[in-house]
Parts: structure tokens; sequence; C-alpha cells
């Protein structure tokens, strides 16, 4: 293919809300990066479970279904990355950046070099996801190689490519593509980043935020309506980073009100979207321990700098970012023990198809029952499996286009 990709925007990419009709959104169908998490390696590669992966594909075909069936377009990022490794410039960027590894040395990086160059692009998409293991590598040789533990991986696999929440988020109609702050995930930024800048599909659509710049993570950042954007942060998007997104997000003109949310920084509770989402145009599902603890600080525009204000109650903070009168609260949970158990099972990460249609997982049968009776109708979705790696369908989907919330 030609060494330049061509296009125009031909598609729509914009997303102002979280609740605004959802029309286009980017999956990742797991596939063999999972089959390569074992007891030994998948702390290290951030993944709580070991999942059945042949029920984790099922539970995500039904999930991709479930949204076509409410008649929103899904793209699914392996596709998309095949398609830009066509293009010459893209392949040589995909295989630089992962060759920019400082554990290999001179020697194992030149055969991974021409390893990887010798793939084509479907080939070579598998490797970038799935990973490259020390004995997959049969051309090898020289001290880093042998001294390697046979069951290691020279490139790792991204297990976490599932969440495609966290490494890219659209604000208005460019795209934030995140700074990851875990290093065993910050190869999914790269991939994801190449996509956009790469297939046509994507031609003319500029960035507002990249991997180069502090860590921000796609799970903290909601669009809470037109020109208000919460940011949660902590150990995954740092104060920095919130700081960092507001400017840019100010100086494009696409929000006039950034809220920094802090939040506690636990396995559970690692991004603003493990504990409150969107469900309606002035309703979050939110879990009770924090709902009227958590504080936001203001942050807006003033004479070329940020002002910043507070903290003051998120929920108070919020509603007046938003002109309302109130935010209303939907609990996780019938009482603290099914609570915690349903935030844990992701029972507040849920994804609004549109207002008052949200997709959650079938198990939490408490939250999806107050959902309900709010006038929420709840289009219910398996995820035994899915949920080993603690998120939810919101944590699965990046929205590239909604309509304007009404």
């Amino acid at each position: 293919m030609e060494s330049t990709r061509q296009g125009t925007k031909a598609h729509g990419h914009r997303v102002t809300s979280e609740v605004g009709r959802l029309r286009t959104v980017l999956l990742h169908r797991p596939g063999a990066e999972l089959k390569r998490l074992t007891p030994r390696n998948n702390d290290k590669l951030l993944f709580d479970g070991i999942p059945w992966v042949g029920r984790a594909q099922e539970e995500h075909d039904a999930f991709a279904q479930a949204l076509r069936d409410r008649d929103v377009e899904v793209l699914y990022v392996t596709e998309l990355l095949q398609q830009v490794l066509e293009y010459e410039g893209a392949r040589a960027r995909a295989i630089a950046d992962t060759i920019d590894d400082n554990r290999w040395g001179d020697q194992l990086r030149r055969v991974v070099r021409g390893y990887l160059e010798d793939l084509d692009p479907e080939d070579l998409a598998q490797v970038l996801v799935a990973g490259l293991a020390h004995e997959e590598l049969k051309t090898a040789h020289g001290l880093v190689y042998r001294l390697m533990d046979r069951l290691d991986f020279i490139i790792d696999p991204l297990p976490n490519l599932l969440f495609m929440r966290d490494n890219s988020a659209w604000i208005g109609d460019r795209v934030a593509v995140t700074s990851l702050a875990m290093p065993a995930r910050r190869r999914e930024s790269t991939l994801t980043g190449l996509i956009y800048a790469w297939h046509p599909r994507f031609a003319g659509v500029e960035p507002v935020y990249d991997p180069s710049l502090e860590h921000v993570e796609g799970g903290d950042v909601l669009l809470l309506c037109p020109g208000v954007i919460a940011v949660g942060t902590g150990e995954r998007t740092t104060p920095a980073g919130v700081e960092r997104l507001a400017r840019q997000v100010f100086d494009a003109g696409l929000a006039h009100t950034v809220l920094a949310v802090p939040i506690m920084q636990e396995r559970a509770t690692m991004h603003l979207d493990t504990v409150c989402t969107m469900v309606d145009v002035d309703t979050v599902v939110m879990y009770p321990p924090i709902a009227h603890s958590l504080t936001a600080h203001t942050v807006t525009a003033a004479n070329g700098d940020l002002r910043v204000e507070g903290p003051r109650p998120f929920l108070e903070a919020a509603a007046e970012a938003m002109g309302l009168d109130r935010l209303k609260v939907i609990d996780t949970g019938l009482d603290p023990v099914t609570a915690e158990r349903e935030q844990w099972d992701d029972g507040n990460n849920t994804l609004a198809v549109g207002p008052r249609l949200a997709v959650a997982y079938e198990r939490n049968i408490e939250t999806n029952a107050h959902l309900e009776a709010a006038g929420i109708e709840v289009i219910r979705i398996g995820g035994s499996e899915l949920g080993s790696g603690r998120g939810g369908p919101r944590c699965m989907s990046c929205p590239i286009l909604r309509d304007e919330p009404r």
C-alpha cells in the first residue's frame, strides 16, 4: 500500500456527553493476549484474574451485538490496526515504538526488528497485541536472550486492551490519546494513537492530548454535559494530568469547566468510573459510601491561566457547573454488603446507549433493580469472565460518536 494514507473526514466523530445517543463505538474483542495470562504473570500484566477466554469472547460478542441491536456501529481496534499496518509509515512507526525497550540490548533489538519486519499486517497486529514469548523467537541469540527466563515475554501481551476506555477518550470532535500511568499498559496508547494518526477514517482529526504528557487515564474522564468534564485524580490520573488536560481542552474551546475529583486509590476504585457513571442527563449511578464524601475542585480559565475553587461536595459542584438544581443519585446495591460486592463487580460501570438506556452486567441484580425503579432501561449482558479483569461495559468501550444530549 502507499506510504501515506488518503482520506477525508467522511465519518462523524464527536462526543460531548456520557448519555447522548450512542452512534459509533470502538471495542477490542478479547483474544490470544488473554490466553497468555498465568498465575505467574497476571499481576505483572495488571489483570486480576485468569479468564476462560472462549467464554469471555462469547460474552463480548453478546455485548457488541446488544449495541448493534440498538443501531450502534461497532468498530474493532484489531481490524483498524491491521488496516493501518498496510501503510509503510505506520508499520515503521509501530515497529520502532515496540523495539524501544531498554531491557533488550542492541543484539536482541536487531533480531526483534528483523522478525517484526518480516510479518504481514495481520500477523504483526497479532504480535503487537498478544506479545512475543521467549520460546517463539527461535532466531534470537546473545546474552540478554540467553539470560531471560524461557517463560518470559520479549514483547509483553496487552490483556488490558479489552478496556478501551482507558487509552483514549473523545472530547468534542478531538481525541485525547491518554498517558497511562502503569508501564505494562503504555503500549496500548501507542497502538490506539497509531490508528488515529494513520487510518483514513480519522483523517483530519486533531488530538487534544497525547501520551507524552502527564498521566491521564480515560476511565477517570467523565463528560458530564457539553462543556463540563469531571476528572478523577489519584494514582492513575495525577493532579498534574488534570491540570494539563484542563489547559488543553480550554485552549481548544472544548470545555469551560473541569472538576478535579480526588478518589481513593484502592484496586477496586482505581478510576472515577468505578464509583460513578451517568445514566441520564441529570442522573448518576454511584457507590453509596462515597456519594456524599466525594469532593471536587472546580477549574476554569482565567486571564490565560487556571482558576481553582473548592473543594466542595462533588454532587453540588457538578450540578452547579451543569446548570442543574441537583444531580439525581441511584445507589449501587441494596445495603452496605451488597453495595460493596456489586461495586467490585462493576455495578457502577454502566455504559449509556442513550438517555435512560444503559448496558450493565446482569450479575448486579440489586443495582439493576434500582436503575429500573428509577426509569432506566437496563440492557443486561453476561460478565462472569469479562469482569475478571475488573472492568465493566463503560471500561470496555470508547464512544466515538454520540448525538447531542436531550
